[in-house]
């Protein structure tokens, strides 16, 4: 995701191993070109860490990984589209094969891709932040039960 325009560079793989990982961040480097600097933010999973990927970054200065703490992917835009696309395309339809959920999916992408919008903050940090923090001291006190 594009975060100052919201378009979206997307791919349907069957897995989501490092291979596809690799695969994914190629396209990326096509798509946005070797000039510009490209910070990925992601979540903690292996995939993403994966020793093949380590190399390949280093490989290409210009790509920044960041990574979300563990149990924050809303800080991750990438879930808000992922919720956006899930509720507004995925739960209702019909699809009688792999290849039509991926077409829809596609669509979805390409239609929003025809009018991006970045996504704009609405809380304010001290706001999330409060929320964070007591949902925390709720998780410790039913832990030490």
């Amino acid at each position: 995701m594009n975060t100052l325009d919201g378009s979206i560079i997307g791919q349907c793989m069957p897995r989501h191993r490092h291979e596809e990982w690799l695969k994914f961040l190629k396209l990326v480097k096509t798509q946005v070109g070797s000039a510009k600097e490209v910070h990925l933010i992601c979540d903690n999973y292996a995939t993403h860490k994966h020793p093949k990927v380590q190399a390949w970054l280093a490989r290409h200065p210009k790509f920044h990984v960041h990574f979300t703490p563990t149990s924050s992917s809303w800080l991750n835009m990438v879930e808000r589209f992922f919720r956006d696309i899930t509720e507004q395309r995925i739960r209702r339809g019909v699809f009688h094969s792999v290849g039509d959920l991926e077409a829809a999916i596609e669509d979805y992408i390409a239609t929003h891709n025809a009018n991006p919008k970045p996504f704009v903050w609405t809380a304010k940090a001290s706001d999330i932040l409060e929320k964070v923090k007591r949902g925390r001291a709720k998780l410790n006190k039913l832990q030490s039960v």
